[in-house]
């Protein structure tokens, strides 16, 4: 399995800081943002990584990260022009992958948790999407999951304004080998994006 963090956006909502670097360079606590991302592909087991970032910043992660050696991982760049969505790191990041199963994690998200290594590194042989949900006090900001009895997604709404549950889609999400071809399959929402929740579901 390999990993793909994607790390372009533009931190709209974090400016002034966000004029001259990426968020995700910015630091948390003690480290940059885009460490925290890295270390949780490092739990879940994956050595192989794939960073998208903006052409204007992919110099700066290089200088930031390097190879990932140090780690004792390997890590690559690629770069997203113009913002297109998340599924868009599948079509940038289809060589990359070569047919793997894939983790896609965003670049600005923070996960922890008791056993939470030991859950992500057991995600193997995926059929289809292994995706996660969280429960936010205000699910119509994010896409937001409908679940039957046992668990498993009957929907995803991006949004809505009558939430059926409050179980957010947070930004962490596993797939088969055969993503990169749904992907490129996909045509453009209304905004212009092609979206991860076409995907999903």
């Amino acid at each position: 399995m390999k990993g793909i963090i994607l790390a372009g956006g533009n931190g709209s909502r974090l400016r002034p800081l966000t004029l001259a670097v990426s968020k995700q360079l910015l630091p948390i606590y003690d480290k940059p943002l885009i460490y925290y991302p890295i270390t949780t592909l490092m739990l879940a087991n994956i050595r192989d990584i794939l960073i998208i970032t903006q052409p204007s910043e992919k110099e700066l992660f290089k200088k930031l990260l390097g190879d990932g050696s140090q780690w004792g991982i390997s890590i690559s760049y690629e770069t997203q022009s113009t913002p297109r969505g998340i599924a868009d790191a599948f079509i940038i990041g289809r060589d990359f992958l070569d047919g793997d199963e894939v983790c896609l994690i965003l670049g600005d998200n923070i996960f922890y948790g008791t056993g939470l290594g030991r859950q992500l590194s057991e995600i193997r042989g995926i059929d289809g999407a292994h995706i996660f949900g969280y429960r936010v006090s205000n699910p119509e900001d994010y896409g937001v999951l409908t679940l039957d009895e046992s668990g498993r997604v009957l929907a995803i709404t991006e949004k809505p304004k009558n939430p059926e549950s409050n179980l957010a889609v947070p930004g962490l999400y596993f797939y088969s080998n055969d993503v990169c071809e749904v992907a490129s399959t996909l045509n453009p929402s209304a905004r212009g994006d092609i979206e991860i929740t076409d995907i999903n579901v």
